[in-house]
C-alpha cells in the first residue's frame, strides 16, 4: 500500500507509511511513504533494506536510543514504540511516532509497523523542540510491560500496569487543558 493509496481518514491520521521487518534477515521493507520519510528515498520502497538504510533519516540526536530500542525488542519481540525526529535532505525536522510489533520466539519471522507524524503536536508544545519526557517514560513502561508480561510475575504485571495507568491520566490532563 501507498501513502497515496492510503484511504483519506488515514492519511489525516497522520500515517506517513508502513513497514515489515524479516527478523531474522535483518532486513525491513517499507512503502513508498515510509521510504520517502525515513531512508530518503521513496524509490526504496518494496527492497529489503538494512535498518541502518531503512532508517536513514533518524535525526543524528535520537539515532542512538532508536537503534538500542530496536535491538532489544528484536531479541524479545513484543510491541514497539518510539517517537523521534527525522531530517529530510533539506534539513526540515518532522516528529515521526513508530508503532508496530516484532515476533517473539515461536511467533515467526515476520513483524509489522506504521510510521504516523507527529510535528503538529510537537509544534503545538509551547515551542518547546524537546522530547516530551512522560511520553518517553510511557514508552519506556510499555517495553517493561511486554517483558514483565513474559516473566509470569504477577505483582510486577500489577505495578507496571498501574504505573502506566497514572502516565495515561496525567498525559491526558495535560491534552485536555
Amino acid at each position: 500500500m501507498t501513502r497515496r493509496s492510503l484511504p483519506p481518514a488515514l492519511r489525516a491520521a497522520g500515517i506517513v507509511g508502513t513497514w515489515t521487518t524479516n527478523v531474522s534477515a535483518g532486513r525491513s521493507v517499507l512503502d513508498d511513504g515510509a521510504a520517502a520519510v525515513m531512508a530518503g528515498d521513496a524509490a526504496l520502497a518494496g527492497q529489503p533494506l538494512t535498518l541502518d538504510r531503512a532508517l536513514a533519516c533518524i535525526h543524528p540526536a535520537d539515532r542512538a536510543w532508536v537503534f538500542e530500542r530496536i535491538r532489544r525488542i528484536r531479541e524479545t519481540g513484543g510491541f514497539f514504540t518510539a517517537e523521534f525526529r527525522v531530517r529530510s535532505e533539506t534539513g526540515a525536522v518532522r516528529w515521526i511516532l513508530n508503532q508496530g510489533h516484532l515476533p517473539g520466539a515461536g511467533e515467526g519471522e515476520i513483524g509489522y509497523g506504521t510510521y504516523i507524524d507527529t510535528t503538529v503536536r510537537h509544534l503545538e508544545d509551547d515551542g518547546d523542540a524537546g522530547p516530551d519526557m512522560l511520553e518517553i517514560a510511557a514508552d519506556h513502561c510499555i517495553a517493561a510491560r511486554a517483558a514483565i508480561e513474559r516473566s509470569n510475575q504477577p505483582l510486577l504485571r500489577l505495578l507496571v500496569d498501574a504505573l502506566l495507568l497514572e502516565i495515561g491520566r496525567h498525559l491526558a490532563r495535560r491534552r485536555a487543558h
